[in-house]
């Protein structure tokens, strides 16, 4: 493999990587529906301002969302959208596997 072909599939993993959190796959999931502060996001995690504040820096980092300031409150939106295209991909292979299993199970 290339310098070239290992940076691109670096940059692949690191969004990967990125999403591969339970709260952060739900940050995602929220902002599809509409922007949101940290608070309101800390709300509906139930976890601490900080903790939350990290998953989305990591989100940021990695290009998946961005924020926009709004008086002393910083609202987060969803950068790219078309990430909503692998929860949907995601969803299918969940579904399969547990299709597939369920036919093991009945044999």
């Amino acid at each position: 493999m290339d310098v070239k072909t290992r940076d691109r599939y670096e940059a692949r993993a690191t969004i990967v990587k990125a999403m591969a959190h339970p709260t952060r796959l739900f940050i995602v999931d929220k902002l599809a529906q509409k922007s949101m502060c940290v608070a309101e996001l800390t709300d509906l995690i139930g976890a601490d301002m900080s903790t939350v504040s990290r998953h989305l820096a990591v989100l940021k980092t990695a290009g998946i969302v961005q924020d926009r300031k709004k008086g002393v409150q910083v609202y987060y939106r969803l950068r790219m959208p078309c990430i909503l295209n692998f929860f949907g991909c995601v969803e299918t292979v969940i579904k399969s596997t547990a299709i597939t299993q369920l036919s093991l199970v009945k044999k």
